[in-house]
């Protein structure tokens, strides 16, 4: 659906870590929070003179300097992030904030502070740590850690206003970006989806990657353009797939999927919308920090969390996806050396095929795809295995 207004905006947006919204929205007087993990409550980094910026490394090629801070065998996301880092690519920001969601990313932005790579007058950095089993004490951490090391730091160094009421303006914006991701999202459900999974997944990752309140009126547009629009005949595909795992912010991951013929019909990957766009419920009876740490740690679906409830709530999770959205098969990805999802993509590959009777695809991949052969010609064989299934009767279909 290339004639969406405001597509190919969003696309140029992703081309640079520092896009035009960012330099936008510095200039209307906000200072910019970068963060690195899903763990991190976004309405936290989108106070009253705030917004947030999920790091990213877009275009990137060589990670020779990455490397040799932090070795060959951990995760190319890390490594990229602190290549550009070294590059001076986020400078922009006015400072980190980044959770132990793994310790490869906490020896990424460690390294980044023990080298200076941003020195501006007032930048922080600061380190999260969250709960490994969703339970009232992992909620009790999860609240002081917010509030130690997310809204105390921009209260003393910006003076952000850090008040349940601020919180509550900030999730109602949340909020309103999260309904019309979810009902853009909407479209993908019919037998000719009016987009694509890739042109869904860039709309998404720019609300992670720019400023939520400079996106809010072409996200509507964009909502109403596809109400109206007729499905495109040339997106005919041959097998529909939900897409699993680790970070995907490279945009070409999910194009090269559907060039191989498997339509992109939901995301549970970080950088995607489920459940990184649920909308926030807040009562009056309980403080807005409590309610957002405990919806985050609840409905996360990260591998760090370790109880068994979650672990079993994590596929069942893919398969309620995958029946939701009519999936044929689904693809379990990883970034290469991401250990959380290498164990999390092992077991739940076996368990959603053993289990739940889904065929499934486990993959490791360059966090900078390109146009990997090997990737596209899985993913390809993929496809013929499901076609095969169907003709023989035994596809899954929900």
């Amino acid at each position: 659906m290339k004639d969406l207004k405001h597509l190919y905006y969003f696309e140029r947006l992703l081309e640079d870590a520092n896009n035009d919204l960012i330099r936008q929205a510095q200039n209307d007087g906000k200072i910019c929070v970068a963060y690195t993990c899903e763990n991190v409550p976004e309405p936290l980094l989108n106070l009253e003179g705030a917004f947030s910026a999920r790091l990213r490394a877009p275009r990137t090629g060589s990670m020779e300097m990455g490397t040799y801070y932090m070795t060959s065998f951990l995760c190319e996301y890390s490594r990229a992030l602190l290549e550009r880092a070294i590059e001076g690519g986020f400078n922009f920001a006015d400072c980190m904030i980044t959770p132990d969601g793994c310790t490869m990313m906490n020896r990424c932005v460690e390294n980044m502070e023990l080298l200076k790579t941003n020195e501006k007058e007032k930048f922080f950095y600061e380190y999260m740590e969250v709960p490994m089993k969703a339970d009232d004490n992992g909620l009790n951490l999860y609240v002081l850690q917010c509030r130690n090391h997310i809204l105390k730091p921009l209260q003393e160094h910006y003076g952000i206003d850090v008040s349940d009421a601020a919180i509550r303006k900030a999730v109602q914006e949340h909020n309103r970006v999260c309904e019309l991701i979810r009902a853009i999202g909407e479209f993908r459900k019919g037998d000719m989806p009016r987009i694509t999974g890739y042109e869904y997944h860039i709309i998404t990752m720019v609300t992670y990657a720019a400023p939520k309140y400079l996106l809010i009126d072409k996200l509507e547009e964009t909502l109403e353009e596809l109400k109206t629009c007729q499905p495109d005949a040339k997106n005919r595909f041959r097998a529909r797939v939900v897409l699993v795992g680790s970070e995907v912010d490279d945009v070409d991951v999910v194009r090269l999927i559907e060039d191989s013929g498997a339509y992109v019909c939901a995301d549970r990957f970080c950088y995607g919308s489920f459940p990184g766009r649920d909308p926030l419920v807040l009562t009056d009876d309980e403080d807005a920090l409590t309610q957002i740490c405990r919806q985050y740690m609840y409905r996360g679906q990260c591998p760090r969390f370790m109880n068994q409830a979650k672990i079993q709530e994590r596929r069942r999770y893919v398969a309620s996806l995958a029946e939701e959205y009519r999936a044929d098969g689904i693809i379990y990805e990883q970034v290469k050396f991401c250990d959380p999802w290498a164990y999390e993509k092992m077991v739940g590959a076996h368990v959603l095929r053993e289990d739940y009777g889904y065929p499934v695809l486990a993959v490791d991949r360059p966090y900078a795809i390109g146009v990997s052969g090997q990737m596209r010609t899985r993913v390809q064989a993929f496809v013929e295995s499901i076609e095969i299934k169907k003709i023989q009767g035994g596809a899954k279909r929900g």
